[in-house]
């Protein structure tokens, strides 16, 4: 990640102490289910740390955002095998994203739920290119990416085919949001693949017009720092 933001990942559960809150919002659902939600709140708790912060209670909210003390952005993921959890200052980033799943294909038909004809035509062409690599998943890894760097700055819906993407075999993706309310420029994001599960991330920086900072100024282009 940039020096901006602050990764914990892991591969495996660690138990942790919930709040009697989180606890309880927990309680009723499978082992597998509180194990990562457990352990992704043990990520953000560390990530947190390395701030000089201590973790809020952290119940999802009605859209199942995760709440972060004031002053921080972050974002959380967790998939199979993996778990983690990014966050940075306000004065360092405007908005955090990350996600990670499977390298494996989606199911049959979800690539049509979530990619315009012109992006499920770049997809099938990457995975000609580079058939170890689930293209059409991790096009939906970074949607769910752009989604929660986005709802957190912006409080309104994203849709999957709001954002037009592009993916390159270098590891870089990059982002044309479609709505009114975005900015006209290009955003750019990074990828990996590693041990089986696809990895993507975006993080706006400060000075973006997402920030808080930017509020009244003129509107400035846009970018994002990826992954390093």
């Amino acid at each position: 990640m940039p020096p901006s933001v602050t990764l914990v990942e892991t591969e495996c559960d660690i138990p942790t102490m919930l709040y009697p809150a989180e606890q309880s919002y927990i309680a009723a659902a499978v082992e597998k289910r509180r194990a990562e939600f457990t352990t992704v709140r043990y990520c953000a708790g560390r990530a947190l740390r390395e701030l000089g912060l201590e973790r809020p209670v952290m119940v999802p909210g009605r859209h199942g955002e995760p709440a972060w003390p004031d002053g921080v952005v972050g974002s959380m993921t967790h998939c199979q095998g993996y778990r983690a959890a990014a966050v940075a200052l306000v004065r360092d980033a405007a908005a955090v994203g990350i996600d990670a799943e499977p390298n494996a294909p989606l199911p049959r038909d979800v690539l049509a739920m979530v990619a315009s004809s012109h992006e499920a035509e770049h997809v099938r062409a990457m995975c000609e290119k580079c058939p170890d690599v689930a293209f059409d998943r991790l096009l939906f890894s970074i949607k769910e990416s752009i989604y929660k760097a986005w709802f957190p700055a912006k409080r309104t819906w994203l849709g999957f085919h709001d954002a037009e993407v592009e993916i390159d075999a270098e590891g870089v993706f990059r982002v044309r949001l479609l709505i009114p309310e975005a900015h006209r420029g290009r955003i750019q994001g990074a990828w990996r693949v590693r041990d089986g599960i696809l990895r993507s991330a975006l993080v706006l920086r400060a000075r973006s017009s997402w920030s808080r900072k930017a509020a009244g100024r003129a509107a400035e282009p846009e970018g994002w720092e990826g992954v390093e």
